[in-house]
């Protein structure tokens, strides 16, 4: 039986956010037709994850394919324990990033603030508590000094450190020109909105929604299906 795509995003009071995940997530759908998509939100937003794995393990196996750029409190503690209470059931894919097509939309996103030559770019994160969100945050600061060329460094909104404002200001200090912000955040909503307040001379619009970023999220839940087909080979 094809799992249930249980689509993960955080949650944002902002119109325009939630806009942006129900485009992104109907891109999904597009991508695929035969494959039941649904919605759930760990903050802000309802229904919560633990009610939507629920509700879907009732009727068959679910894959929860968390909406977020990287690994952290939401995806080691919140989707984790919704996917735990059904085992052999449910199953909860890795977060998004680091990943070449977020590189690929990055670059995209700084095309469009027209990228020059003097420019320095920070990677604008919104942040994690975590240790592990930073590190992912810096490995896709790597990949994406594989698609452009500019001196790129990382800050964060929240939960880490150097926090954007700050990072901007270290690399005009170093001689950029010009320093963009390159918003690695999913959509409109608080942290975009403090990464805009940061400083930064242009600022990137967020990734979403993107057909690539649709690629991704099945990509994920496809990788994620064949290893609960397993578990569920195993249990029986």
């Amino acid at each position: 039986m094809t799992p249930t795509l249980i689509a993960c995003s955080h949650g944002t009071r902002s119109h325009e956010g939630r806009q942006a995940i129900s485009t992104l997530l109907d891109q999904v759908r597009t991508l695929v037709p035969g494959v039941r998509v649904e919605e759930a939100f760990v903050d802000v937003q309802e229904p919560a994850i633990g009610e939507v794995v629920g509700r879907a393990v009732a009727e068959g196996p679910a894959v929860v394919v968390p909406v977020l750029l990287s690994t952290g409190y939401h995806t080691r503690v919140d989707i984790a324990r919704a996917v735990a209470a059904h085992p052999g059931r449910a199953i909860a894919a890795p977060a998004l990033g680091p990943h070449d097509l977020l590189a690929l939309v990055l670059e995209s996103r700084l095309a469009d603030a027209d990228l020059q030559g003097g420019d320095a770019i920070v990677l604008a994160a919104a942040g994690s508590s975590d240790p592990a969100a930073a590190i992912d945050v810096q490995a896709m600061a790597d990949r994406l000094a594989q698609c452009v060329f500019a001196p790129i460094t990382v800050g964060f909104a929240a939960g880490a450190h150097p926090r954007i404002d700050a990072a901007v200001e270290s690399a005009r200090a170093a001689g950029a020109e010009r320093v963009i912000a390159a918003s690695y955040v999913l959509a409109p909503g608080y942290f975009a909105d403090v990464i805009g307040r940061a400083g930064a001379d242009a600022v990137t619009a967020p990734l979403a929604p993107d057909l690539r970023i649709a690629a991704l999220v099945v990509e994920r839940f496809r990788a994620a299906a064949a290893q609960l087909g397993g578990a569920a080979a195993l249990a029986k």
